[in-house]
C-alpha cells in the first residue's frame, strides 16, 4: 500500500495510540504519508500492531511508552520524539481513562485520576508540542473532547469535568497561537464502538443508540476522519474548534 501523500514529511504524535480511536487515527494519518510517534500506556503487543498497521504505508513509526499525566514523562517522550525524526507538525491528544460513578459515591481519587490523565495530560502535551510547534512555524493540535463535555452524563461527573476542560484549554490555546500558523481544534465523539464496549450484551448495545438519530454506534475511523481533516496543512484557517462526530446526539 502507498500513502496519498497529503502529509508527506510530517510527523504526527498520537497519544494512546495503541488502540481504539487512537490506532484508527495513527493509521488514518499514515494513509496519508506522515511517520507516526505512538505513545500508549499499557499493551505493548497493541502498540506493535499499530505500528505494522502504519508502516504498511511506507511510513516510519516510533513507540513511546509513557503516561501522559507525569509532567516528566511527557517531557522526555517529547525529546524523544523530536530527536527521532526532527519535528512535530500534529499532536492528537487522544489519551484518556474513565472512573464512572454517580457523584455520591465518587471517591476523590478517582475524580483526581481521571482529571490528570484526561486533562492535565492534555495540557502537559499542548504546552510542549506548541513549544516546538513555534520554532517550525508550523502545528496542527487536535484535543480529544466528548459529548459528554457538552452535554454531561450519570455517573460521569469527572469524565465530563475533564472533557469540559479540554475545550476551554483548545479555544484558549487557538487563540493564543492562531498567528503563528497553529491550530488548534476538538473531536467531540459520541459512543464510538471500541474495545471497551466487548463486555456488553447486545441489548445493552441497542439501548446505547436510543437517543442517538443515527440510530448506531460510530466508528473510530469516522473520528479519524475529522481528525485528519483537521489536521490538513491547507486547513490553517480553522481553529478554536469543537467537531461533534455523535451521529446527532448533540443536535
Amino acid at each position: 500500500m502507498e500513502s496519498t501523500g497529503v502529509f508527506n514529511g510530517r510527523t504526527a504524535l498520537v497519544t494512546g495510540g495503541g488502540r481504539g480511536i487512537g490506532r484508527a487515527v495513527c493509521i488514518r494519518l499514515a494513509k496519508e504519508g506522515a511517520d507516526v510517534i505512538i505513545n500508549y500506556a499499557g499493551r505493548d503487543d497493541a502498540a506493535r500492531e499499530t505500528a505494522a498497521l502504519c508502516e504498511a504505508y511506507g511510513v516510519k513509526t516510533k513507540l513511546i511508552r509513557a503516561d501522559v499525566s507525569d509532567r516528566a514523562a511527557c517531557e522526555a517522550m517529547f525529546q524523544e520524539a523530536k530527536e527521532w525524526n526532527g519535528r512535530i507538525d500534529i499532536l492528537v491528544n487522544n489519551a484518556g481513562i474513565t472512573k464512572d460513578q454517580i457523584l455520591l459515591r465518587m471517591k476523590e481519587e478517582d475524580f483526581a485520576r481521571v482529571i490528570e490523565v484526561n486533562l492535565m495530560g492534555s495540557f502537559h502535551c499542548m504546552q510542549l508540542a506548541g513549544k516546538i510547534m513555534l520554532k517550525q512555524k508550523f502545528g496542527r493540535i487536535i484535543n480529544m473532547s466528548s459529548v459528554v463535555g457538552l452535554r454531561g452524563n450519570p455517573g460521569q461527573m469527572n469524565y465530563a469535568a475533564s472533557k469540559a476542560g479540554v475545550i476551554g484549554m483548545t479555544k484558549t490555546m487557538a487563540k493564543e497561537m492562531a498567528a503563528k500558523n497553529i491550530t488548534v481544534n476538538a473531536i467531540a465523539p459520541g459512543f464510538i464502538e471500541t474495545d471497551i464496549l466487548n463486555d456488553m450484551t447486545d441489548k445493552a448495545k441497542e439501548e446505547m443508540t436510543k437517543p442517538i438519530p443515527a440510530k448506531r454506534l460510530g466508528q473510530p475511523e469516522e473520528v479519524a476522519e475529522a481528525i485528519a481533516f483537521f489536521a490538513n496543512p491547507e486547513n490553517a484557517y480553522i481553529t478554536g474548534q469543537v467537531l461533534c462526530v455523535d451521529g446527532g446526539m448533540a443536535v
